[in-house]
C-alpha cells in the first residue's frame, strides 16, 4: 500500500518569497518542517532568506520573474526537479498601486495586470498538468480584500485582484474531479513594504508608507493564520483587523461600505 504523505513531507513552492508575507510564510513553513521552493526576482534576496531559516537544508531557490511568462514551463520543470513533485503552489508575488484613475498611465494598469494576474495564471497553468497527472495539488493564491471590494487609489490593483478570484473559482470547479484544491487568501492591512513599492500614476514606486499599512498585522502573525487556513484547505479566507468587516458590508450593505471607505484614510 502506498504511504500517504504527512503534511511535513509536502513540497511547497512560494512566489514573492524574498520579503513581506512571502518571507514570513517561508519562515513559518520551514519551522513546521515543509520542503520549500522559494522564488522571487533576485537570487541574492532568496539566499538571504534561506540563511536565516532554522532548517535551511529544506529550502531550494528558484529565481522567477512573473513578467517572463514565456519561461513558466521551464521554471515548473526546474521546480519539479528539486524534490520530484510539488504539492502546493502559493501564488504570493505581486505589486500594489496608489494613484487616481484620471492621473494613471495605461502602462501602469498593464503592468498591474501583467504581474498580478497574467503572470500568476501563466505559472498556475504551467504547473496544472503536473497536478492533474499526480491527481492532487493545491493552489493557494494571495489576492486582497481589494479583490472583493474597491477602494480609491487602487483601481488597477483592485481590477487585477478581482480577476484572480474569477479565474481560480473556475479552476476549482473544472478540476475538483482531479483532486485539485484552491484556497483564496485575502489580506487586509499587513505591515510590509507593499505601500512603499506601490506604483504611482507614472509607474514609479510610492516610496512612502501609509498609516493603515504601518498599523496592520505583522507578517509573522499573518503567516501563522494563513498556514492554518491552507492546512484546513479553506476555499477562501479573510485575514486582517477591522477592515475584514468590509467583506460583509459589501455583501449586505454596499452603500454603507461606500460611505465608510470614502471617510477613511485609504491612501
Amino acid at each position: 500500500m502506498k504511504k500517504l504523505k504527512t503534511k511535513v513531507d509536502r513540497v511547497v513552492w512560494i512566489t514573492g518569497a524574498s520579503s513581506g508575507i512571502g518571507e514570513a510564510l517561508t519562515f513559518e513553513l520551514n519551522r513546521k518542517g515543509y520542503k520549500l521552493i522559494i522564488s522571487s526576482r533576485k537570487l541574492s534576496d532568496l539566499q538571504s532568506v534561506k540563511t536565516r531559516c532554522p532548517k535551511s537544508e529544506l529550502i531550494s531557490l528558484l529565481p522567477l520573474d512573473l513578467m517572463d511568462r514565456d519561461t513558466m514551463s521551464e521554471k515548473v520543470t526546474e521546480a519539479m526537479s528539486f524534490y520530484g513533485s510539488i504539492d502546493l503552489l502559493i501564488n504570493n508575488a505581486g505589486i500594489s498601486q496608489r494613484s487616481l484613475i484620471m492621473e494613471t498611465d495605461l502602462q501602469v494598469y498593464q503592468k498591474l495586470m501583467d504581474v498580478n494576474y497574467m503572470g500568476t495564471i501563466a505559472l498556475s497553468k504551467a504547473i496544472l498538468p503536473y497536478f492533474v497527472t499526480q491527481q492532487k495539488g493545491h493552489f493557494v493564491t494571495v489576492t486582497s480584500l481589494m479583490g472583493k471590494f474597491g477602494s480609491p487609489f487602487r483601481s488597477g490593483y483592485c481590477g487585477a485582484k478581482h480577476a484572480l478570484h474569477g479565474f481560480f473559482d473556475a479552476l476549482r470547479m473544472e478540476h475538483e474531479i482531479d483532486n485539485i484544491k484552491v484556497t483564496m487568501v485575502c489580506p487586509g492591512f499587513v505591515n510590509t513594504n507593499v505601500a512603499i513599492n506601490a506604483l504611482t500614476a507614472d509607474g514609479s514606486p510610492q516610496v512612502d508608507n501609509d498609516v493603515a499599512t504601518k498599523n496592520g498585522l505583522s507578517p509573522q502573525v499573518f503567516a501563522k493564520k494563513m498556514v492554518k487556513a491552507i492546512e484546513k484547505e479553506k476555499f477562501e479566507v479573510y485575514i486582517g483587523q477591522k477592515e475584514v468587516f468590509g467583506i460583509y458590508l459589501k455583501r449586505f450593505f454596499p452603500k454603507l461600505l461606500h460611505r465608510l471607505v470614502l471617510r477613511s484614510k485609504v491612501r
